[in-house]
C-alpha cells in the first residue's frame, strides 16, 4: 500500500540501491532448486558462451551464465550478484536443468587421520 502522495514507482525504488526486487520474486516464490543442492564451495561453469533469453529465464539467470564464463564458486556468484545464497541455489537449479551451467561439487575426503598424528604434530611444535 502506498502512502498518500507517494507514487507506485517510488515504492519500488530505493535511493541508494536502485530498483528493489525481493529475492522470492526473483525465484518466483521457490525456496529449493529443481535439481541439486549446491555447496557454497561448489564450482560453477557456463556451458555456453552466451545464453539467449528463453522463456522462464530472468536477467539474474543470464547474469549467472555471463559471470560463470570463468569458474566461480556458489558463494562468489552470490557475492558478485548481491543476492542471497538460497536465491542463487534456486537459479542454479534452473540453469543446470537447462544445461546452461555445470556445477562440480567439492570432493569428499576419505577421512581424516586419527588423533595420534595431530598429537605428534602438537608435541613436535611444542618441542621447538
Amino acid at each position: 500500500m502506498t502512502a498518500p502522495g507517494e507514487s507506485t514507482e517510488e515504492q519500488w525504488v530505493d535511493d541508494h540501491a536502485g530498483p528493489v526486487v525481493r529475492p522470492y520474486a526473483v525465484t518466483r516464490g521457490r525456496a529449493r532448486p529443481v535439481t541439486g543442492t549446491f555447496d557454497l564451495i561448489s564450482l560453477v561453469t557456463a556451458t555456453r558462451v552466451e545464453a539467449s533469453p528463453e522463456v522462464g529465464l530472468g536477467p539474474e539467470h543470464l547474469a549467472i551464465v555471463a559471470l560463470c564464463q570463468r569458474i566461480q564458486s556458489v558463494a562468489e556468484v552470490a557475492a558478485h550478484l548481491d543476492l542471497p545464497v538460497g536465491t542463487i541455489r534456486v537459479l542454479l537449479g534452473d540453469l543446470v536443468a537447462r544445461d546452461l551451467v555445470e556445477v562440480r561439487e567439492p570432493r569428499v575426503t576419505v577421512g581424516l587421520p586419527d588423533d595420534s598424528i595431530f598429537e605428534a604434530v602438537i608435541n613436535g611444535l611444542r618441542a621447538l
